[in-house]
């Protein structure tokens, strides 16, 4: 470690009394910044005035806490003509998968705004030990400088480690850090989120994070986007979470792995070049081990190789089991709808968890087509989107330079064809009041998924590595050995998914190895079918209803569309990298039955009657709780007026509301039946049709024995229920009905 002091850099300290002040002051006005991290990195004035302090041929690398070279690039805005130099708000940016630190262009944008910028190449990639140069130039250093696969205690301490030096040498506001970016990127923004004042210790424990001269830090903001909360969940789903409850950890079963995803991010992080760790060398980063035992196929359960894989990755690799006593950073997070690495319902389930814990965390989130892997389109309203609200999300919570952004949840559907712009936005103040209600279907009869059902080339066309991409089609006709389920085509406008589709049903199979794969299509009136959304479930054993989930997308149908539910054996092809999912070893027949869909859209109940309803109450499984934002939601539905039944002639009248978060209640029924104990009968029965936030007074007709009965009485208690087609419950009450 350098003992230089900040701003005035050629002057050595060798008191106790220079260090503190290494602590405390800025960089001093007119003082060039030089050098950086210890002045290992060089820096140099750039035509715009700004410092850039780093390299591209052939690295400019800093050593780790544990030794190993970290190639960096660091940056700040042109020195003032007035004023202190520093310390700057620092904005930290992150690569993707197989990609390196960001160069001075991709740090130019937060720079124009007076932030410091700082970039690393994680462990492990290029010129952090990935490249054979690299290793050449610091052998020792490099003999563990493989893949760590973000873990916490390793490339996410590099980052807190690396931010700690730039406050202890004045240049950096150690209450204005911030984290942002995509893919594996995002996977360090996110732990660091997380993690906010705490660092992870080698052993996996939790420590305060100080500067090297004990600078207590902490994250100020962190921007994430198309990224993972549970890496292990995103490659080999099960379908044990759900967009809905408070807590969805990876339990159960052992899942199915994204194979040629996998497979995808194995062989291109190998090309960027990198370093993986031998086989069998290092449990917590085993990614050729993890591979080839996820390809050798079931069974899973219960095998100690494949469990502590899942243990590794949750443990170490995953910002959802990084310990939440403590409130996460303000978290702007972003994934995308087509995205099949990292959907959307990553982000969702931090989101819940969050909220429920801590509901006046700061968090927003945005959901649409953002490009950077198989199958997302990037759309450049979404795109857009998402840079305006990361500007303004850092403007606020690094520099209070702007009013603190809305704190909600924006979504933009899928559009095809892929130069279609996106539809929306659509807002809602948190994930369950995006989609204002329910299209479902109910099927009793049971089917029977064959262990050779589906199509290859079906499955090739829609492989989100090697297939036709987001909008791609095939024919809509049903596949053989699948089980198959249309709703009607769309009616009126249309209606729009926005969420996770939901399955709810009976399943019943002689494997202990089986899968279920799903697919929502949309099919149009040309019988020619596009991919809405997919998901991949392990059935468990018993015999009542269980439930899964696709993962969530937005996308209109249309007038005439259909969608179509289709359960399959597995979503695979013989295609170079495997199929969507691997197909299991030792597939049964399963026997699916009393199916039930539920899709979310976007209109409200009535908006298409009685097609368009008020979602059903969630089916929450034992070990599961409803997150609060939905636990708050409630059921609406039409319901009864204050105030007494009415006779008028032969009709009795009653008071009955339409909620003002329905477009209408349709199909209404009113029904009153004498109350009491004793033999029951039918007192008065009306239709009625309401626009959604008014109220009428409903006629119904008297049946011939409450005339009768009328003509000797003046009064009598009733039973009165109201329904309508958009459901919500059935208001049942006790009333006083005559003259």
């Amino acid at each position: 470690m350098s003992d230089l002091v900040p701003g005035m850099r050629r002057v050595v300290c060798v008191t106790m009394f220079c260090v503190a002040l290494a602590v405390a002051l800025p960089a001093s006005a007119g003082a060039a910044i030089t050098d950086v991290f210890d002045a290992d990195v060089s820096c140099s004035v750039q035509g715009d005035g700004v410092r850039f302090c780093g390299s591209s041929t052939p690295r400019s690398t800093v050593e780790a806490f544990d030794g190993v070279p970290i190639d960096v690039n660091a940056a700040f805005p042109p020195e003032p003509a007035s004023g202190p130099d520093g310390p700057y708000p620092l904005v930290m940016l992150f690569h993707g998968y197989g990609g390196g630190k960001i160069g001075l262009g991709g740090m130019q944008e937060w720079l124009d705004r007076g932030y410091a910028t700082f970039s690393m190449t994680d462990r492990g990639f290029r010129e952090s030990c990935g490249s054979a140069a690299s290793k050449s130039a610091d052998p020792s250093g490099c003999a563990d400088g493989f893949v760590r696969l973000i873990d916490n205690r390793y490339e996410v301490r590099d980052a807190q480690e690396f931010a700690g030096t730039l406050v202890d040498e004045g240049l950096v506001d150690p209450d204005a850090i911030g984290a942002t970016g995509g893919s594996y990127g995002g996977g360090v923004s996110l732990a660091l989120a997380a993690l906010n004042d705490r660092m992870a210790m080698p052993n996996g424990s939790l420590v305060e994070w100080e500067s090297p001269n004990g600078v207590p830090l902490h994250i100020a903001a962190a921007a994430p986007f198309i990224t993972w909360s549970d890496l292990a969940y995103s490659l080999a789903p099960n379908g044990s979470t759900l967009d809905y409850v408070a807590d969805a950890p990876y339990q159960g079963r052992f899942g199915v792995m994204k194979e040629s995803l996998v497979s995808g991010l194995y062989f291109s992080g190998l090309a960027a070049p990198a370093f993986y760790a031998p086989e069998g060398t290092e449990p917590s980063a085993d990614l050729i081990g993890w591979r080839n035992r996820l390809l050798a196929g079931e069974p899973y359960d219960g095998d100690p190789t494949a469990e502590g894989i899942l243990d590794q990755i949750t443990s170490n690799h995953s910002s959802y089991y990084i310990d939440d006593s403590v409130e996460p950073a303000p978290l702007l997070l972003a994934n995308g709808f087509t995205d099949d690495l990292f959907p959307v319902d990553e982000m969702v389930r931090y989101y819940n968890r969050t909220r429920t814990n801590y509901p006046d965390a700061k968090l927003a989130m945005i959901a649409g087509e953002i490009s950077g892997h198989p199958r997302s389109q990037g759309k450049s309203k979404v795109l857009d989107a998402l840079a305006g609200a990361r500007a303004e999300w850092f403007a606020h919570f690094l520099k209070d330079t702007v009013p603190e952004p809305p704190l909600r949840v924006t979504a933009f559907t899928q559009t095809c064809p892929g130069s279609a712009e996106a539809g929306g936005p659509f807002g809602a103040r948190d994930w369950a009041r995006l989609a204002k209600g329910e299209v479902r279907l109910d099927a009793a009869d049971s089917s029977t998924i064959e262990p050779d059902g589906g199509s290859n080339s079906v499955a090739a066309t829609f492989n989100p590595v090697t297939g036709g991409g987001a909008c791609a089609q095939v024919s809509g006709d049903d596949l053989p050995g699948a089980a198959t389920y249309r709703l009607d085509p769309a009616e009126g406008d249309g209606y729009t998914l926005l969420g996770s589709p939901t399955v709810i049903a009976r399943f019943e199979t002689s494997g202990t190895n089986s899968q279920v794969a799903a697919r929502l299509l949309d099919v149009g009136p040309d019988n020619q079918e596009t991919l809405v959304a997919r998901g991949l479930w392990r059935p468990t054993s018993g015999s009542g209803k269980q439930v899964f989930q696709l993962h969530p997308n937005g996308w209109e149908f249309a007038p005439g569309h259909v969608a179509k539910l289709e359960l399959l054996p597995a979503d695979a092809d013989d295609g170079p990298f495997g199929g969507y999912g691997r197909a299991s070893d030792g597939q049964r027949d399963v026997i699916v039955s009393d199916l039930e869909l539920r899709l979310p859209v976007r209109e409200r109940p009535g908006a298409v009657p009685g097609v368009v309803k008020t979602a059903a109450p969630k089916k929450v499984p034992a070990g599961y709780e409803l997150a609060s934002d939905f636990a708050g939601l409630g059921s609406p539905g039409v319901h009864l007026r204050k105030g007494g039944l009415k006779l008028r002639g032969d009709k009795l009248l009653a008071a009955v509301k339409c909620p003002g978060k329905f477009d209408a209640c349709t199909g209404g029924k009113l029904v009153v039946k004498r109350a009491g104990k004793g033999k029951s009968i039918r007192v008065a029965e009306g239709p009625f049709s309401l626009p959604g936030g008014e109220t009428e007074r409903v006629a119904a007709s008297l049946s011939g024995r409450a005339k009768r009965y009328f003509k000797r009485h003046r009064g009598l208690r009733v039973e009165v229920s109201v329904k309508s087609a958009e459901g919500g419950g059935k208001d049942k009450q006790r009333r006083r009905a005559g003259r």
